[in-house]
């Protein structure tokens, strides 16, 4: 293999390459009940002791994200059973695979802790939209871990009343700014320019994303997890309901990978921008149509990192969590992958971008549950619909809604409404799946 000079290399390439391995890592279950359990796992490891009772707190935005969906290993739902199981069995140097290597007896354990009612969850008053908190106890002896910000950034740590760790408020201003750094100034040429022209060999370790979603995939389609729509679309294939055609093929493989992530599965998924769903809808229909148009490994490699990029680059005009599914902007990022595969031209993809922000702008986030499948599955028709329009050189104009004639002025408007116009809306979501409990 020849070896890369990376001083000859852009260095707004290498500054890319930076934030997609960032942002691209695997994640064992739905990001936001894990960072729970990450707290729960590291506190635990710092008492030393049995784990006799937990109490959690977590932001607003988490708690939606957290109520309703399955925990990898447990066959249980909701931020219980992830502070609990993370408690006792979680892997504190595991990250968003913090419940890898779980065993029956610490997931039985786990539930009877829950079923005892030795667990407590409820909402903090912070500013973080991203916070997770667990204090473990042994008799008086207590240990407390924060994450806040990211989903496995540590904040704090406290052991019976003494601070031992404690971010200064400078520190999170630093990880913010270098979070943004990167992205801030770029466009989205210059995002398909990364894409396209960075050296092979820095950028093949994205196909790691393609394994891992492919066989997440795979899982999915046996028909055993959360709303079972991949499994179903299948069956309606072969009964002649559905056309065994591309768009068949790239609703049914995507949306199988998100009912088994959603479902429990015991499987990582590739992530982007700390969502599961968010990295499968980035890459199983790039996956799908370079099967269909046999496109070769270079090919592929290069639409899974314009896909990520993209859906990177987008999803930074977003807060972390919002009322805006970011499903939604993910599948924009497939969208550009689907239409460079389809037609190796950057205005093809532009317009494939500006079409879906035309169609899917208001999809709403009601928190991370089984019908988080139905949603891909409505994005990534909305990204094959956008393409293909695309392809024949139509696409929404910028005298229609928040789309704009420039696709980075559509993204930037796409960013507004979920920052500023959704706000109202996140709480609402929230004090109705509340009431429902």
């Amino acid at each position: 293999m020849k070896k890369i000079d990376s001083k000859m290399v852009n260095p707004l390439w290498l500054e890319m390459i930076k934030v997609v391995k960032r942002e691209v890592v695997p994640a064992l279950g739905c990001t936001e009940p894990v960072s729970l359990a990450l707290a729960a796992a590291i506190a635990a490891q710092r008492l030393d002791k049995p784990v006799e009772k937990i109490e959690a707190k977590v932001s607003a935005n988490l708690m939606k994200n957290g109520m309703g969906v399955t925990v990898p290993g447990t066959g249980m739902t909701g931020l219980f059973i992830a502070a609990a199981v993370g408690a006792i069995g979680g892997d504190p140097w595991g990250k968003l695979e913090v419940l890898k290597n779980l065993t029956p007896e610490q997931v039985r354990k786990a539930q009877q802790m829950v079923a005892q009612g030795r667990v407590e969850v409820m909402v903090a008053d912070v500013p973080h939209i991203l916070y997770s908190e667990a204090k473990v106890m042994h008799g008086e002896e207590w240990v407390t871990v924060a994450i806040a910000d990211t989903h496995t950034q540590v904040a704090r740590i406290e052991e019976n009343g003494k601070v031992i760790f404690e971010m200064e408020f400078e520190d999170y201003i630093a990880n913010a700014m270098e979070d943004k750094s990167t992205i801030a100034g770029i466009k989205a040429r210059d995002v398909f320019d990364f894409a396209m022209g960075v050296p092979l060999e820095m950028i093949r370790f994205i196909h790691e994303a393609a394994d891992l979603n492919t066989s997440l995939s795979r899982e999915g389609m046996n028909g055993h997890y959360g709303l079972q729509i991949g499994a179903t679309m299948d069956r309606q294939r072969q009964q002649g309901f559905l056309a065994d055609g591309l768009l068949t093929q790239v609703l049914m493989r995507t949306t199988a990978a998100s009912d088994a992530r959603m479902g429990g599965a015991v499987l990582p998924a590739m992530t982007n921008s700390g969502s599961g769903n968010q990295g499968i809808a980035a890459t199983m229909p790039v996956v799908v149509v370079a099967e269909y148009v046999k496109a070769n490994e270079e090919s592929l490699i290069r639409a899974l990192m314009l896909s990520h990029m993209m859906a990177i680059y987008i999803h930074d005009k977003l807060p972390k969590l919002s009322a805006l599914c970011a499903v939604t902007t993910a599948s924009m990022g497939a969208a550009a992958g689907m239409a460079w595969l389809l037609k190796e031209d950057f205005r093809v993809v532009s317009m494939a971008i500006s079409n879906m922000i035309g169609d899917l702008a208001g999809l709403i986030c009601d928190g991370a549950s089984n019908s988080c499948a139905m949603k891909v599955s409505t994005s990534v028709m909305s990204g094959y619909k956008a393409v293909l329009l695309a392809l024949e050189g139509i696409r929404v104009t910028g005298n229609d809604g928040i789309v704009a004639e420039d696709v980075d002025r559509s993204i930037a408007n796409l960013g507004v409404l979920a920052c500023q116009g959704m706000a109202q809306m996140d709480e609402q979501i929230l004090q109705i799946m509340l009431n429902k409990r």
